[in-house]
């Protein structure tokens, strides 16, 4: 097929790379426009541009692609279908009317569940036993079009945001090959999702791991898990952000307040929770690097008592 893909951050690489592999013609490549990063505001390619400028592919990076004039440029490269990951701007009905098999989706749940921008972190975090990749034919919708098909994929206990991404991500790349392969053959079967089964996975920010100690433990692993490597969970240890990375829940109670350490084990700071122990087995103060608790405790003397999530005088 004479493909234009749109796509933006890693999980859009794959199933591009996967379409090149599998022979089709990826005629142009649209992308988020280039933006400054860090102190330095030095201009940083987004992933798929970096990928298209290693195939050759023309790129074009619309500040809004739905304005007339881009439309055009759409128009004159015309396309068989249009394959859109993780892009990041909403499509016209011009656009999604456009190609022959109109404009395909790649998104990282088992929809109608987890439509929104964070799918795969909201997975984690809402301690689903499994996530997979659904290929939709997109409507004017947030990702409310016709299923095509659909791959399954586990989520472990220890799963985390990032470990569940690189999952899917090639889970995805290889079902977008076969939703054009079988749109080809005019095998696949369209299904309508039922709205009543969706769940609005919102985007993430950074306030969003700040960790509230009156949650269960559980609640509170499974945040940990969900938001690594970003934003990453976090709490207060005497007026510096301390990020806890890993951690265990221990299904017992203690003495002392939500968010109080109240052991210090060889290997884990234990901290109680509004139900339960959260053990701290993997952590990183404001200003060090990222280290297990045992080599934590070698630099940092806690007391029994200290309170997270307050700053102390």
């Amino acid at each position: 097929m004479r493909i234009i893909f749109m796509g933006t951050p890693q999980f859009s690489v794959g199933t591009l790379e996967s379409l090149i592999a599998a022979g089709h013609e990826v005629a142009a490549v649209v992308t988020q426009p280039d933006k400054p990063k860090g102190r330095g505001k030095e201009i940083q390619f987004s992933q798929v541009k970096e990928a298209a400028l290693r195939h050759k592919i023309p790129i074009y990076q619309p500040v809004k692609v739905r304005e007339p004039e881009f439309i055009e440029i759409l128009k004159n490269i015309n396309p068989d279908v249009i394959v859109v990951v993780a892009f990041g701007q909403i499509l016209s009905k011009t656009i999604l009317e456009m190609p022959r098999y109109g404009c395909i989706n790649v998104h990282a749940s088992l929809l109608p569940k987890f439509r929104g921008a964070a799918p795969i972190q909201w997975a984690v975090i809402e301690g689903e036993k499994e996530s997979g990749v659904t290929t939709m034919r997109m409507d004017a919708g947030i990702d409310t079009g016709d299923m095509l098909l659909k791959t399954v994929v586990p989520i472990t206990e220890q799963e985390t945001g990032g470990s569940l991404h690189d999952k899917l991500m090639m889970a995805g790349a290889k079902l977008c090959v076969e939703t054009l392969k079988r749109l080809e053959e005019n095998t696949v079967v369209f299904e309508k999702q039922d709205d009543s089964l969706s769940n609005y996975a919102k985007m993430l920010d950074k306030s969003l791991g700040n960790i509230d100690w009156n949650n269960s433990a559980v609640n509170i692993e499974r945040l940990i898990r969900g938001l690594n490597p970003w934003p990453s969970a976090y709490s207060k240890l005497n007026h510096k952000t301390l990020k806890i990375w890993k951690a265990t829940v221990i299904a017992e109670e203690a003495d002392g307040a939500a968010g109080e350490i109240v052991a210090v084990a060889n290997d884990s700071i234990n901290v109680k929770t509004g139900d339960g122990l959260l053990a701290i087995t993997e952590l990183q103060l404001e200003g060090k690097k990222r280290m297990p608790a045992k080599e934590f405790l070698r630099g940092v003397q806690l007391e029994i008592g200290i309170k997270l999530g307050e700053n102390k005088d």
